[in-house]
């Protein structure tokens, strides 16, 4: 089967596309033919070996995918060959074929074709555990997404509205602040030319935001963190900017402050069942079209070096996808 691979650590333009050996399941194990799979930053970082989890070179990258049940292993009972699906792996589904966790692969909405099917986990899995089990945000509270026409940062400006939350959405240009608008967002700003800490104080009334959504790190967590509310809840997601920011502790002891980690993989890998239940709600969500994910690109997958550069070059509105079958 054909494969993207990772010889060596370094930049997307560094990936090959290659035949290697087909894959077999094990236990509790799904075999998936890959008909499409989603980008999301941390590909570009583990291609680098920037990231936390940093496989064994030579590896496929890719975790978001969605396909067709091709075999499953002992103990799968929940699906058969030939079952529309779609789920995550750590690493691997840029690839005509992936094996993915039985407890990480759900059966597909007809309503749902292969692209969104493939966009969707990541994004709304992460914002989804972010708001709800490490903020707990609550209908009413004030949420500033930074990133916020991005793959998370969209979904959690989508996400922070059905659950009543005032949004604030932060991003780099007017163009994308546009599409934050039409997810729902309630404020914008543009952060390359608005003072981020002051621009939150006036719009909240000096009060500050009740919760930020950083998935951005770099320059803007400081300030976003200065411009939170009393009892505030500042959620550390990602690092898009590259450079992982030294927060001055005084600041949550002040404002009593929390800084929440989110890790949604981890988080979905050691509670499934309390990861199935979100899921069942996204899903119920998306059915009932309360979720749209924007889908910016589909590119093939010879392309994806191409698509990891146009990601690594903040280029993208909400998702980029790479069809395989």
């Amino acid at each position: 089967m054909k494969a993207i691979r990772c010889k060596a650590y370094g930049p997307p333009a560094s990936l090959v596309i290659e035949e290697v050996e087909n894959l077999k399941p094990n236990a509790k194990e799904v075999l998936v033919t890959v008909k499409a799979c989603g980008l999301n930053f941390p590909d570009t970082l583990i291609i680098q070996g920037l990231y936390q989890i940093k496989p064994e070179l030579p590896f496929t990258p890719g975790s978001d995918l969605a396909g067709i049940v091709k075999e499953v292993g002992d103990g799968v009972t929940h699906l058969k060959a030939g079952d529309e699906v779609f789920g995550f792996v750590a690493h691997g589904a840029l690839a005509e074929e992936v094996i993915v966790p039985s407890n990480a692969c759900f059966s597909k909405p007809p309503q749902m074709d292969f692209p969104i099917a493939a966009s969707f986990m990541m994004a709304y899995g992460t914002s989804f555990h972010a708001l709800k089990d490490r903020a707990k945000l609550k209908a009413g509270e004030t949420l500033l997404v930074l990133g916020a026409s991005g793959g998370v940062g969209l979904a959690a400006v989508e996400l922070g509205k059905l659950l009543g939350a005032r949004v604030i959405a932060a991003a780099s240009n007017d163009e994308k602040l546009a599409l934050c608008k039409s997810y729902g967002a309630d404020e914008i700003i543009n952060y390359n030319s608005q003072d981020l800490k002051t621009t939150l104080k006036e719009i909240t009334n000096w009060k500050g935001v009740d919760v930020v959504y950083d998935p951005v790190g770099g320059n803007y967590s400081e300030a976003a963190l200065r411009g939170t509310a009393w009892n505030g809840r500042f959620l550390v997601v990602g690092f898009a900017a590259g450079n992982i920011p030294k927060i001055p502790l005084n600041l949550p002891l002040l404002k009593g402050v929390s800084i929440v980690g989110v890790f949604w993989g981890g988080f979905a890998m050691k509670n499934p069942s309390e990861n199935m239940q979100n899921t069942m709600t996204l899903m119920k969500w998306y059915a009932q079209g309360k979720l749209k994910p924007h889908i910016h690109s589909i590119y093939g997958l010879e392309e994806t070096s191409m698509a990891l550069e146009e990601m690594i070059n903040r280029k993208v509105k909400g998702k980029l996808v790479i069809k395989v079958n």
